[in-house]
């Protein structure tokens, strides 16, 4: 039995089958469970502190990416109101805001396992610069200045606010650390599911300028308090502060067919956040029920992520995601494609919002099934790099949206006739690639 006050490295179990991360903690004498100077370590995978801490998370997904995943409100009301109306590129700024931030994480992952005594600054700077970004967006007069205040400087800010979730979340979630990116990520369709009847009438009601710094102020008032909660774990003296980065996992064929997928599902994943309300008024809908579009969305994501995330725990991740986009794919075609009235496109919102939006909570087993094969990885850096994946994905649909809307009016009844049948059409498809990595395991390339 060693000391009160010396420390050994002890394997902790992540989650099973058996991967290990090492790190450096105090032991302690039995039955004390005191570490060194009366110093002790909260339990993982429940007790207050780690469902408090779960909770920050919950509370900072949701500000911070539901936000931007109710664009399309703005899209909507920037496309019909000045000074924007009839500008080209408003559905670049949404693609900015999520996309940028999706590959932002990178870089700030780098920054702050480099410099580890940062992380505990990242969240507050960067809900500061959030904050700042929609003032100065209030004031602007055209298009791009949108895309740099509302798009460019918000992903900034929400990608360093965000990133410590990656340090810490692996320290207070081990045996069921699926679960807890499945709650957490579950933030952003609870938020998604308010925010856009909040920003509707905000919009309606006071203008833009209005809408925009009444949502800084809010980012300060709703985050402020949970930041109380938003800590680590472990003492950054206790934890093990390897500088390295292994990259090896970029040759694993099995992160490699993963990836792939993850970046086809965002070139179409985002097309009916952004185009659901305008299509629903194309259907004669009022204001509130064209929003109520990105509502059950966003609604349904919330469900899906929890469950995505308790399912990866559980059963293979490849079954999971061959699942969900198969069932993304279907309601594509067969709901918003055959939709000619409100009730099917709302019944296609709950069951896409479902399968699609619970895709990124599959993370987590894909990082653990990498670390697998690659002992080395760094599981964060991972989960970076998927971030990274979908961003470009992002980047990519807005100004390719633009190009399928131009299309031009297909000969084909009910919404394939709409004017939206080529943004249908590629949705389904990249929602039914997503999931070849069921077809790759099927013939033996896992």
């Amino acid at each position: 039995m060693a000391s009160a006050h010396t420390t050994e490295t002890e394997l902790i179990p992540y989650p099973q089958p058996a991967v290990y991360a090492q790190v450096e903690v105090p032991t302690y004498e039995e039955g004390t469970h005191e570490l060194g100077q009366g110093f002790s370590l909260p339990p993982t995978d429940g007790g207050k502190h780690a469902w408090l801490f779960l909770f920050s998370c919950f509370m900072l997904e949701g500000m911070i990416w539901g936000f931007g995943s109710s664009y399309g409100v703005f899209q909507e009301y920037y496309s019909t109101h000045e000074p924007f109306a009839g500008s080209a590129n408003i559905a670049v700024v949404g693609a900015c805001a999520m996309g940028i931030m999706y590959m932002w994480i990178i870089p700030m992952f780098v920054l702050l396992k480099l410099y580890p005594r940062l992380r505990i600054w990242a969240a507050p700077v960067g809900l500061t610069i959030m904050c700042l970004s929609l003032g100065l967006g209030s004031f602007a007069t055209s298009v791009t200045h949108l895309i740099i205040s509302q798009g460019i400087m918000y992903a900034i800010g929400g990608g360093l606010a965000w990133t410590p979730i990656l340090f810490y979340i692996e320290e207070w979630w081990v045996c069921r650390r699926g679960f807890a990116y499945g709650a957490t990520m579950a933030g952003l369709g609870l938020s998604g599911a308010i925010l856009p009847v909040v920003l509707q009438w905000l919009l309606d009601s006071y203008g833009f300028r209005t809408t925009l710094r009444v949502c800084a102020l809010s980012i300060v008032a709703l985050n402020l308090p949970v930041l109380f909660f938003f800590k680590p774990r472990l003492p950054l003296s206790q934890t093990t502060q390897s500088r390295e980065f292994d990259m090896s996992f970029w040759t694993c064929s099995n992160f490699l067919i993963f990836q792939s997928g993850n970046i086809l599902q965002g070139l179409g994943y985002f097309l009916p956040a952004i185009y659901l309300p305008t299509f629903a008024r194309s259907l004669g809908a009022s204001s509130l029920q064209s929003t109520a579009t990105l509502i059950l969305l966003n609604s349904a994501a919330c469900i899906g992520s929890f469950c995505m995330g308790a399912a990866v725990d559980r059963f293979a991740v490849v079954n999971c995601i061959g699942i969900t986009a198969l069932g993304s794919t279907l309601t594509v075609f067969l709901l918003w494609g055959l939709s000619t009235s409100l009730a099917p496109l709302y019944v296609f919102c709950l069951l896409y919002g479902a399968c699609a939006g619970s895709n990124a909570s599959s993370w987590s087993a894909i990082m653990r099934d990498t670390k697998e094969k690659r002992r080395g990885a760094d599981t964060g850096m991972i989960f970076a790099c998927l971030s990274a994946g979908k961003g470009v994905a992002n980047l990519c649909s807005g100004p390719l949206s633009e190009v399928l809307l131009r299309a031009g009016t297909w000969r084909a009844g009910l919404a394939y006739g709409s004017g939206y049948g080529a943004l249908i059409v590629f949705t389904g498809a990249t929602a039914l690639l997503s999931g070849w990595s069921y077809a790759a395991k099927k013939i033996g390339w896992f």
